[in-house]
């Protein structure tokens, strides 16, 4: 964010946020070529790093034109994400079971009803 506000600082910026936007879905338009492979194996994961950066730094660009804090956002959702998971391994245990014992779809319950007790 502090490189995208230093070449903003010098008129190297979009004037739009659409402009913007268009980016961010051109490099996810690159980073799906470049990872989008039946077999895995033959994927180049230097080529796919290079795109997964790019998509991240338009994204983060992305955030700082609306004004919206990057580093701010991804912590809420780590938060959110470590309080749901919690509530699941908590609900699993109170089921008798752990989290390797049960399926995706057992899980995607419980996750659910996470959500749920977050509105």
């Amino acid at each position: 964010m502090r490189i995208q506000e230093k070449a903003r600082g010098v008129g190297f910026d979009w004037d739009e946020a659409s402009q913007v936007w268009d980016k961010v879905e051109e490099e996810m338009g690159e980073f799906k070529s470049a990872y989008d492979a039946s077999d895995l194996s033959a994927i180049n994961k230097e080529e796919a790093s290079a795109e997964f950066g790019d998509l991240l730094f338009s994204l983060i660009n992305y955030a700082r034109f609306i004004d919206i804090n990057p580093e701010d956002a991804l912590e809420r959702t780590n938060r959110k994400f470590i309080q749901r998971f919690q509530y699941l391994e908590d609900a699993a245990a109170i089921a008798g079971k752990t989290l390797a014992q049960m399926t995706l779809e057992e899980m995607d319950q419980y996750w659910e009803n996470a959500k749920k007790r977050e509105r």
